[in-house]
């Protein structure tokens, strides 16, 4: 294993304090530390092959790092299904004094497919799905139409190159998974 993939990067020192707040359990605080940890590998991979892709990257980082923050209202979605969580985390961070530009994450993150979601919503999205290397074809067709708009490339160009960061960033997974799951449900 090398020291990239030892290493996860810290979270913004907002959503630290966020977690904090809400005595966010240990797994969760893993989860969000690993996509988070994801979305700015992403967000690297994107800026090398297309710069001109206009993204705003702290609003990234910062819907990854508190994207399922709700699950603190709904610990049962911690281990099982549910989506109960997506609006009580935007109404949690909104109690917070997080503005709804940064707060949509938490609602957001499972609903790439609504009219006017953003690039930085579907990258969230995107970066939700591949920490675990989990391939989502219409999330992942938005992202590479967007990208194709950006940068006048082809689509099929554009896909190819998208399919291979993904499948970079998703070869990690396994060691992801088992870092998450080494962390207790609850604190």
């Amino acid at each position: 294993m090398t020291d990239r993939q030892q290493r996860i990067r810290p979270l913004p020192e907002r959503a630290h304090e966020l977690l904090a707040a809400v005595d966010a359990p240990p797994r969760l605080r893993a989860h969000l530390e690993l996509v988070h940890d994801v979305a700015a590998q992403l967000l690297d991979g994107l800026a090398a092959r297309w710069p001109q892709l206009a993204v705003d990257g702290e609003a990234v980082r910062f819907g990854a790092a508190t994207h399922d923050i709700g699950k603190v209202r709904h610990p049962e979605e911690l281990t099982g299904p549910g989506h109960a969580h997506e609006p009580a985390g935007a109404d949690l961070l909104g109690e917070l004094g997080v503005p709804p530009h940064d707060a949509r994450f938490a609602r957001t993150h499972a609903s790439w497919h609504l009219p006017g979601i953003s690039t930085e919503e579907l990258l969230v999205s995107l970066a939700d799905k591949i920490w675990k290397n989990r391939r989502q074809t219409d999330l992942e067709d938005l992202v590479v139409a967007r990208l194709a708009a950006a940068s006048g490339e082809p689509s099929w160009e554009v896909f190819l190159a998208l399919d291979d960061l993904l499948g970079r960033l998703g070869e990690d997974a396994d060691r992801r998974l088992a870092h998450q799951a080494a962390f207790p449900v609850v604190g």
